[in-house]
């Protein structure tokens, strides 16, 4: 049972006094936490549906009667996409932490809803990649507001765990796609210029079936704190704290720590930034490494997997999504694997050595490409073994800059980082591949592959230095709110 609430008071100078974070991290796992990661973790199956998507119906796209795209192109829809992901985060992320992560997740969710529906009706080349870039706003401010929600949520000892297994779930998305691809394109179910189409419905539809499971969850009594809802977080974690209850289970006093918070209806930009690149650079510098590095490396082979396998394999576009079920069960294995040893052993040492190996698989398989050592089922699997421990590190990524940083800013940080690194990364990434793909030359494909190797070991150095052991901390002790008293 748990104390009086006489800890959970506003005084008058607006500073409130509560142990509601604390009683968020104590409480076990339960169906709460199961609905939080189906309704919200949708996200990541949906990115992981449409890069697929990208990629399987590039040779569709090239041979569509009405868009004739070639791979450059292709490249560049890839590159569109991620430039509106870009601006969504950034955009989606500010108004993420001053409206509420609850609004924002609804919003966000129903952009890409209309967006991959409305690419389904792409009439040209511009028109394809208009829609591909509002589906990449969508998905961009889904990114900023469901992982600040999930974080906040997630008990204490277990949130690398579950933060890394939801990303991972990018990877049934990317099952999906793939299966639906080898569907949709067999041109003896569908005409040549509608299985394409079609295939960007499937978004559509899951989209709509997990938007009214959204309207079960709350928002976020952390958020609520820092703007002075003190009431209605305390209301929030009590309905909360009953369902378990109500399951039969008997709940821990929290610590008696309360924690002490000047109540603020927004923060101003200009100590936001100051936050994140003065009084938390170090952090900065570990964040932009990791999300830079990991954007380049998936991007840059993802969006053209594709276009390899088509060009130097002669796999047939339609057999494209066979290759992929593997590749995305590798990448859907790591992060369901490896997660809890990013609780255990803890978040520098696993961070930094799945991006090293990531990196030296990387070189060696490339190598063996340059020397026309590998068939296209050999690729496969080396991508396959690559991608298991590459897909824990991009999503530890996401976890490492959703932890380091302040209560107040956590959604607008990870738009920043998932900004700047896929900036640096994802835009430039699947265009440069493209135009290397495009010379026909292994060399020059390979070349690629080292730079995105050099990224990924430059980044576990970084994280294997300047990391934050951030393993079963509160987010408060891992990151002080700025509204906390005695921290301005």
């Amino acid at each position: 049972m748990n104390p009086p609430n006489t800890t959970e008071t506003t005084d008058k100078s607006a500073i409130i006094e509560t142990t509601l974070p604390a009683r968020l991290d104590r409480l076990p796992w339960g169906r709460f936490h199961v609905l939080i990661v189906v309704a919200l973790g949708v996200t990541w199956l949906l990115d992981g549906l449409e890069v697929t998507l990208a990629g399987a119906v590039a040779s569709a796209l090239k041979t569509s009667p009405v868009l004739h795209l070639d791979n450059a192109q292709v490249g560049l829809a890839g590159s569109a996409y991620i430039a509106g992901a870009v601006c969504g985060a950034l955009g989606f992320g500010w108004l993420t932490d001053r409206m509420g992560r609850r609004k924002l997740f609804f919003i966000t969710l129903a952009v890409y809803l209309l967006a991959t529906a409305a690419t389904a009706f792409s009439w040209s080349f511009a028109s394809f990649v208009a829609f591909r870039a509002i589906t990449g706003a969508g998905i961009g401010g889904e990114y900023a507001a469901i992982n600040s929600t999930i974080q906040e949520f997630t008990p204490a000892r277990v949130r690398g765990w579950t933060d890394l297994s939801i990303n991972g779930t990018f990877w049934v998305g990317a099952g999906i796609g793939a299966a639906g691809s080898l569907v949709l394109l067999d041109p003896h179910l569908l005409p040549a210029d509608w299985g394409w189409r079609v295939c960007f419905f499937i978004g559509a539809v899951l989209a709509l079936i997990i938007l009214p499971m959204r309207r079960w969850i709350p928002e976020s009594p952390r958020w609520l704190l820092t703007h002075g809802e003190h009431d209605e977080a305390k209301r929030i974690v009590e309905d909360i704290e009953a369902r378990f209850r109500d399951a039969g289970h008997t709940l821990e006093d929290p610590p008696n720590d309360p924690l002490r918070l000047h109540a603020r209806s927004h923060t101003p930009l200009r100590a936001v930034f100051h936050a994140i690149f003065v009084r938390h650079r170090r952090r900065a510098l570990v964040g932009l490494s990791l999300m830079t590095a990991q954007a380049f490396f998936y991007n840059a082979i993802f969006f053209t997997y594709a276009l390899v396998l088509t060009e130097f394999y002669h796999v047939p576009g339609g057999d494209v999504g066979l290759y992929l079920l593997p590749f995305a069960l590798g990448n859907f294995l790591g992060p369901i694997l490896l997660g809890r040893l990013f609780d255990v052993i803890g978040r520098r040492t696993m961070i930094a050595a799945t991006y090293a190996l990531s990196g030296v698989l990387l070189t060696v398989s490339g190598w063996l490409f340059e020397q026309g050592m590998l068939t296209a089922t050999m690729q496969t699997a080396a991508w396959m073994v690559i991608f298991f421990f590459a897909s824990a590190a991009a999503s530890s990524a996401y976890l490492t800059v959703s932890e380091s940083f302040p209560l107040e800013i956590r959604a607008l940080a990870i738009a920043v980082f998932y900004a700047f690194g896929t900036a640096l990364g994802g835009i430039i990434g699947p265009a440069f591949f493209g135009r290397l793909i495009d010379t026909h030359q292994r060399s020059e494909v390979f070349t690629g592959y080292v730079v995105g190797s050099a990224l990924m070991i430059g980044a576990a150095l970084v994280a294997a230095i300047w990391g934050v052991d951030a393993e079963r901390k509160s987010l408060e002790h891992v990151a002080a709110p700025l509204s906390a008293v005695g921290e301005e």
